[in-house]
């Protein structure tokens, strides 16, 4: 059959014609696919590791999220930071105004808009302390990011710090092939850890870009560049007032098994 996906009346009027069954209710069909082991209509896209020194990058900093660096417990005034960029972060000014959420339906949200522009968020996340540090820029470039790492980097706790754990990507912004050089000349104590290619789902601040995405950023309805500024900015102090450390379980162990299993 020339189909991806079935729906319930087709399958219904499939099974009918070949004698599977007399006859079944759509109801019935749900309630048997819904309680079964294997649901094909469901899918996840997955990308294969393909970076050769997948685990050689990534073990030192699934240590780092557990407390330790090279097989000793990190010491005071040594934090673990993880970076990225939430780049064309869009503003949207809605062409009527959102109707509030009443009794029989919900909040609604004019389809159409125009666009205001488009902000970057550049944020770091302390993986032991829970806080996110961020900044709004225009632009996306390596003068942002040696700016956000040095207006960070003059703030406290990081400022007083013996050593900073920096984990990143391999973006543009902050190449290995060029940033680091940079990083040591200006900030001696910062030791950078580049994640694998592909393996943003092992940077821990993807964790709080997703709760912004939801939380804030969705619908997207904001009138122009400033308000959406703003109302970032207000959620990251909203978010740090109570902000605690990630519950994360994955260790090098369960890395070392799933490549395992993959090759």
């Amino acid at each position: 059959m020339p189909f991806s996906r079935l729906s319930l009346s087709e399958l219904q009027d499939y099974l009918i014609k070949q004698d599977v069954v007399e006859r079944i209710s759509i109801g019935k069909l749900w309630t048997i696919l819904d309680e079964d082991a294997i649901r094909p209509w469901y899918h996840r896209s997955w990308l294969f590791p393909r970076d050769p020194q997948f685990l050689v990058k990534a073990t030192p900093i699934l240590d780092l999220y557990q407390g330790t660096f090279e097989e000793r417990a990190l010491r005071a005034r040594e934090y673990v930071l993880s970076f990225d960029q939430k780049t064309s972060i869009q503003a949207r000014a809605r062409r009527h105004p959102s109707v509030p959420p009443q009794s029989g339906h919900p909040q609604l949200v004019e389809h159409e808009y125009e666009r205001q522009g488009a902000l970057n968020l550049l944020a770091c996340l302390d993986v032991h302390g829970g806080s996110v540090w961020g900044r709004c820029y225009a632009r996306k470039r390596r003068a942002e990011t040696e700016a956000f790492v040095n207006e960070l980097f003059s703030c406290e706790p990081y400022a007083s710090a013996k050593r900073i754990h920096f984990i990143l990507d391999n973006g543009t912004s902050q190449h290995p092939n060029t940033f680091p050089t940079w990083v040591a000349q200006n900030h001696p104590k910062v030791m950078l850890h580049y994640l694998p290619t592909h393996a943003s789902w092992l940077n821990q601040i993807e964790l709080y870009f997703s709760i912004l995405q939801r939380k804030v950023l969705t619908p997207n309805d904001f009138r122009d560049l400033e308000y959406l500024e703003e109302r970032l900015m207000e959620f990251q102090t909203f978010y740090n007032r109570t902000a605690r450390p990630f519950n994360w379980k994955f260790t090098r162990a369960d890395l070392e098994e799933r490549l395992r299993m993959l090759c």
